[in-house]
Parts: C-alpha cells; structure tokens; sequence
C-alpha cells in the first residue's frame, strides 16, 4: 500500500510512486499493468526450459532474461483461481491471453482487445499468456483493473463479456505542429465518444456513476484538456511512462499516480518523451466491507465462508482437464461463451474447433 505525498496544487490534489501494481481509489479495488519480453514459444507454447527450469516456478515475480512466469509452470500467466464479489477489466494491447473458467466460458483475445468479467458470486478461471509465435519473441502488455460491486448486487450471476478492439473508440487528435495524440477509451464517455459497459448491472454502467476507463498516448509536447466531471468522482491519473509532463502546473514523471480535483478543467502538457497515461475515475460506492485474497463481500464472516467454499471443492468443480489450460497452437482471437455462441472477429479459420470441456463427477 502506497502513501499519497502532500498537496502539490489546486488541481494535483495528491502524488505517490506506483510500480506494476497500483493502489486505486472506491469504486476501483486494485490494478496491475504487466509488461514482458518473453522469447520465441515452442509447441507448448512457452518458454525454453532452459530459461525456466531453474525458476521458482509457481512464484515467479522477479524478472529474468526480461520476463516473469508469473504462478505459471510452463505458460506464464495464471493457473486456476477465484474471484468472487467484483469485477476485472483486461486489456490485452500486446501478446494473446487464453482464458477457461468454471461457467464453460474460453477464449483466446489480444492485441488490443478487452475482457469484462464480472464475478459477483464463486467463479473460477486461468488466465495464461501464450507464446503463441514460434518464429519471433513474444512481448506482452497486459493491464487489469478491478471494480467493486455494491452489496445489493453480489450474489448474483457471473458474466463474461469482450470488447473486440474494432468495438473499442479511439480519437486521434493531431495539433498544428504535427503532434499526436491518442485516446482509448475503454468505458464511459470521452470527446464526444462513448464505449458502453456490456453488463448493465456493472458499477460503471450507469453513466451517474461517471465510471471512465481511458489511455493517453501522447507525443513529445502534445496537449490534452482533461474536461471536468462530477464532483462526486474520484479521479486518479496514473503516468506509465514518458518524462517532465505538466499537469496543471505539477511536474510529472513516469511512475507518479496523480489524484486529481474532478470538477475542473485538467491540462495536460507532454514534456519531450512520447507518453502514456491511465485515467481511471468514478462515484465512489461508499458501502463497507471486507476483503481477503480473491474475495470481496459483506463482512469478515461471510469472507470467511466463502474462502472455505473455494477451498472445499476448486478442483472437483474446474470443467477442463487441466488448471493451467491454453488454446491450441495457431488458435484465433475468438471466445466461446458456456451457452455455445462463437465470436471470431477475424473469422472462424478452416478445422478449429473450441476446446471440449471434461465431465465433472460429483463426489457422491
């Protein structure tokens, strides 16, 4: 957990460092932005052994050679795990990411794409990065943000949605002097555009409570005005890399989280190193509750049963036949919900066919 600095200006209310993972503010719980240069892949689809044999494979945040396995032990990423009681948006701008989970849902998305998944009650997935290119390395870059649900509506149905990337407003605004800037803007509305939140009992899907989701890639000297919003928002702008930017009059650089006033015009001036930015604003929730590990609910007590729940029967329950699943080699951009609708936003290639999900046996 990270200490905001003082007061830095009217409009900068509070600064502190951030690294890969990012301390966020009602009605967001928590993000983290990855960015590894993983090696060419092999037919499994990962690393040479000889880079991650000696690892500590399961745990592995430090990196090595550039890249990190994460909990995984022969893809990176992260083998089967639960979430209950919030949601988690993923960007994939770089690299594939392959997902399964316990409602019969998988996919394989990146380069751009996004993934809402919303875990209001036990729901189980892995989450891996494939090395899916065997003919060059595989870079990724991945960052993922969660949100809070309001108590009246957890406990309710979990829900996997994509945001293909041709579905996802981008503005691309370019000054007199030729320098760019781009605008994604992955929720809410922004320069006249507006991405909706595909699950409407999400937090951020109702435009009172101002959720927005949005990256800035900005050139050397670009300008952007960041518009007020509500007061009633909380609004953090999280400077990922570039150097010397103005932010109304505060000196930022790249790894600064910056909590802004949210009802004044923000100016935003680039200094001399392209940059990219997260602005991450909404309504707080304001309802008090607990949290441990994978879980966000109501009290200390019903955390604690859930947790058991998890533990009782994680295994028994997973529908696939492995916990650290990926899709074939060669495998689309494309998801396969639980009730058997495809979507391949490059089209279906000629003989792939989604994974078969295992019969699950009850105990009994």
């Amino acid at each position: 957990m990270g200490l905001f600095r003082k007061r830095a200006s009217g409009a900068v209310l509070r600064y502190m460092d951030f690294d890969s993972h990012w301390d966020t503010e009602d009605p967001f719980i928590f993000a983290s932005h990855h960015q590894d240069s993983y090696p060419k892949g092999n037919l499994q689809q990962a690393p040479p052994l000889d880079m991650i044999g000696w690892r500590d494979l399961g745990h592995d945040y430090k990196k090595h050679s550039g890249f990190r396995m994460y909990h995984g032990k022969v893809v990176p990423g992260f083998p089967m795990h639960a979430h209950w009681g919030f949601e988690t948006f993923t960007v994939a701008e770089i690299g594939y990411i392959d997902t399964f989970d316990t409602e019969g849902n998988q996919s394989r998305f990146g380069f751009g794409d996004a993934q809402w998944v919303t875990a209001s009650s036990k729901y189980q997935h892995c989450e891996m990065y494939p090395l899916s290119f065997q003919d060059r390395p595989n870079p990724n870059d991945i960052t993922q943000i969660m949100i809070n649900l309001p108590l009246e509506r957890k406990g309710s149905v979990n829900r996997v949605d994509m945001l293909w990337s041709n579905s996802i407003n981008t503005l691309d605004n370019e000054d007199e002097l030729g320098r760019k800037t781009k605008t994604i803007v992955y929720a809410g509305t922004y320069g006249g555009v507006t991405t909706p939140v595909p699950n409407p009992n999400s937090w951020a899907a109702d435009p009172e409570h101002g959720v927005r989701i949005i990256q800035f890639y900005m050139d050397p000297g670009a300008e952007i005005i960041i518009p007020p919003s509500s007061d009633r928002v909380s609004r953090n702008l999280y400077f990922i890399s570039g150097s010397s930017a103005d932010v109304s009059g505060f000196t930022a650089d790249a790894g600064y989280r910056i909590k802004l006033r949210p009802d004044i015009e923000i100016p935003v001036k680039n200094g001399d190193v392209r940059s990219r930015m997260w602005l991450l604003e909404g309504v707080p929730i304001k309802q008090k509750m607990s949290s441990y590990g994978p879980v966000v609910l109501r009290n200390d007590k019903t955390v604690r049963e859930a947790l058991k729940d998890i533990r009782k029967d994680e295994y028994e329950i997973w529908p696939w036949n492995i916990i650290d699943k990926t899709q074939p080699l060669g495998a689309p951009r494309f998801i396969m919900y639980a009730d058997g609708r495809e979507e391949y936003p490059d089209g279906k290639p000629e003989g792939f066919e989604p994974s078969e999900k295992r019969l699950v046996h009850s105990k009994e």
